[in-house]
């Protein structure tokens, strides 16, 4: 102990006072903050960063700076997760297929339920090859109301996962689609579609992925907290796939752009306001 002081450059009955002093209230307080922290960073399947973690403590009643929490998170190496980057191509245009206007003109502010849906698709790696999946995602609270996973890029891919969304959500004329001009839906079989139901269509300017800001943005959740390293299978991929959209992101996961609540809390807070979701 005397040569560890010496290399220090402490005193011995220094080290040994240092030992006996009790531990101070903030010390404490950090201890049981961390305890919080780390119980939270579990239950988020160990995706939130601190923005989240903050909420959701702020959720429970813990009244505690962000930056605090921040530099426990830093000092323990508690971190979420980030996007991947790496992508095959999914977006691919029909020689003189006929686009639609981009109506939405990267205005994503929308008042209610069911006024615009977006689409796309994207990969899922596996060891047995590429998953594709298609969703649509409503704006306003930002769920994912129709998806399908297949291991093509055909239109099929496409129309399943709108049937859902049609099947669940029952829209109202009116509803505005918005996707890019891949093949899939520039396609007879889902612009037919989206007329049969007055579904108005837009689409994203070439080469512009702001166009479609938030589904990208659920992509890159998708990626970073379920889909992070390959699945062993597709039935796996499936299976995982079908658990985070259903159980965790519609439901719980809490969502910057919606002032932390997920995506359920948020749209049942506009049909009955007057109820507390928290």
């Amino acid at each position: 102990m005397k040569r560890m002081c010496e290399m220090l450059d402490v005193s011995t009955s220094g080290y040994y006072a240092w030992r006996k002093r009790p531990v101070s209230q903030r010390q404490r307080s950090n201890d049981q903050l961390l305890i919080a922290i780390r119980q939270t960073h579990e239950n988020s399947r160990q995706t939130y960063g601190s923005p989240r973690i903050h909420a959701a403590l702020q959720r429970e009643g813990i009244q505690v700076g962000k930056h605090r929490i921040a530099r426990l998170m830093r000092q323990h190496g508690i971190v979420g997760r980030a996007p991947r980057r790496k992508r095959p191509r999914t977006t691919q245009r029909q020689p003189g297929a006929l686009a639609a206007p981009n109506l939405l003109k990267q205005d994503f502010r929308v008042e209610a339920p069911d006024q615009v849906w977006l689409a796309d698709i994207t990969y899922i790696d596996t060891r047995e090859g590429w998953l594709y999946l298609a969703a649509v995602l409503d704006l306003y609270a930002r769920p994912i109301v129709g998806w399908s996973m297949d291991t093509h890029l055909e239109a099929g891919l496409v129309k399943a996962a709108l049937l859902m969304a049609l099947g669940r959500r029952l829209p109202d004329p009116g509803l505005l689609h918005h996707s890019d001009q891949g093949s899939q839906f520039t396609s007879h079989l889902i612009r037919d579609l989206l007329r049969q139901h007055h579904i108005t269509v837009s689409m994203s300017d070439v080469g512009n992925c702001y166009d479609n800001a938030p589904m990208e943005s659920f992509f890159g959740t998708l990626k970073a907290e379920c889909a992070s390293t390959p699945f062993a299978s597709r039935a796996e991929a499936r299976s995982a796939i079908f658990e985070y959209i259903e159980v965790w992101y519609n439901r719980q996961r809490l969502h910057s752009a919606l002032g932390y609540l997920s995506p359920a809390e948020f749209e049942y807070q506009f049909f009955y306001p007057s109820v507390c979701v928290h």
